[in-house]
């Protein structure tokens, strides 16, 4: 996958106004740039310029800042509303001049200036898929294949009201697991909050008075001062440390392939992870693939589709792999057994499929049964891990409540001693 290139870009609009913005794309040829910018936009180009490639990261956040942002929710609201007035007989302008008064009238801002934009260019000539195809952050690529199969066969209503179902379950997966995470995540931050604070303020405090009273301290004591002074003297670059060392493996992460397939390697040999990451990637790819076979496109688009909209490199790889054997003739069952990865089940169930003329109904069944899977392993999870913090916040306080505690006994003990001896 080629590295994503961030220009700066003006153009002149055919009504007179100049538009500006930020564009990523994976070509260094300004001349190509100019191409797809006159293209998309209908104007001249009278400024283009290419961010230096080591201010990738910050055109990222710049990019985020000034992007329109559109929800989960609206997106599938959208592709629900617009198919349920084509099948009505409402013609698209139409239906989409009404979605965008009703943005205005306490909708998605961010939706309606879609909607806008998608009538503007309707209204302009453009078709359908175009439309589509100029929003490529909005829309999902199965989403924007789904609509250009639905533009040329006529089931335009159809394909949106899949498309719309297809986000929708999407956004419930990903509800299931912020749900599942929030608690244990909350706590944990908690109790890590709580022990710096600890280690921060009460240890050094309670080291002075010790030393005040000439108090002898074990080693266990002993130890979570000298960590305690530690902490207090170096927070500031520890922290500056953590902060260099997120932002690096997160820029790795999304700028070096060699990095996210090792990551993912790594990560497809942890037990629990491998685990989740298998029924997150089957339900993920079984979905895509039954919405596309049943929607008519062919194997080999399917798979290339669906290594593009694969986020997960371990897979992403394979798919690549399958969609080149495909291509030269072999079954999709065959060429998953071929480059491995893939669970045993699935590849008989789709090598079923395939035999029988039922291969979207298998795919279908199959993305089912991983939903399932993902949910029971994330309830599951979730049910795990809440003794599991409980116990790790049980011994951290113990060992701080001890540690602090020994050498007070030891004080009693002494004061003790020496009364009687008085």
């Amino acid at each position: 996958m080629a590295s994503l290139n961030t220009y700066y870009y003006r153009v002149l609009l055919p009504h007179g106004a100049v538009k500006s913005g930020l564009i990523r794309l994976a070509v260094k040829r300004e001349l190509s740039v100019r191409m797809r910018l006159e293209t998309d936009t209908d104007g001249t180009v009278i400024r283009l310029w290419r961010f230096p490639d080591w201010l990738g990261v910050f055109s990222d956040v710049l990019l985020r800042l000034f992007r329109i942002q559109v929800r989960s929710e609206d997106l599938a609201g959208f592709l629900r509303d617009l198919g349920l007035m084509v099948r009505a007989g409402v013609p698209a302008m139409e239906a989409l001049a009404t979605l965008v008064d009703e943005s205005e009238n306490g909708g998605s801002r961010a939706m309606g200036a879609v909607a806008h934009s998608m009538l503007e260019d309707l209204k302009a000539g453009v078709g359908m898929t175009e439309a589509f195809n100029r929003h490529p952050g909005v829309f999902p690529e199965t989403v924007r294949n789904l609509v250009a199969i639905g533009d040329q066969s006529g089931t335009l209503d159809r394909m949106l009201g899949e498309s719309a179902e297809h986000v929708e379950r999407m956004i419930a997966i990903k509800r299931d697991i912020r749900t599942a995470l929030i608690y244990p995540a909350f706590v944990f931050a908690s109790i890590i909050g709580v022990a710096i604070f600890w280690i921060y303020y009460v240890v050094p405090s309670m080291a002075r008075l010790f030393k005040q009273l000439q108090a002898k301290l074990p080693p266990i004591t002993e130890g979570l001062v000298a960590f305690a002074d530690a902490l207090s003297t170096h927070l500031p670059w520890i922290l500056l440390g953590l902060a260099v060392l997120v932002i690096t493996g997160v820029t790795l992460f999304r700028r070096s392939e060699w990095f996210q397939s090792r990551t993912y390697a790594v990560l497809h040999r942890t037990p629990i992870i491998r685990t989740l990451l298998v029924s997150s990637g089957m339900a993920h790819m079984t979905e895509h693939l039954s919405i596309l076979v049943r929607a008519g496109v062919d194997m080999v688009n399917s798979l290339q589709i669906l290594a593009r909209a694969t986020k997960n490199r371990y897979y992403r790889s394979r798919l690549t792999q399958v969609s080149q054997l495909v291509m030269r003739g072999e079954s999709m069952s065959s060429s998953m057994r071929r480059v491995g990865g893939f669970p045993a089940m699935a590849v008989r169930m789709i090598s079923v499929g395939e035999e029988s003329g039922s291969l979207d109904q298998q795919l279908e069944h199959l993305a089912n049964d991983y939903r399932k899977r993902q949910e029971v392993l994330i309830k599951s999870l979730a049910e795990i891990l809440k003794p599991v913090i409980i116990l790790v916040a049980g011994g951290l306080f113990l060992f701080l409540i001890v540690a602090l505690l020994l050498p007070v006994y030891d004080l009693v003990r002494q004061s003790v001693a020496h009364t009687m001896g008085g």
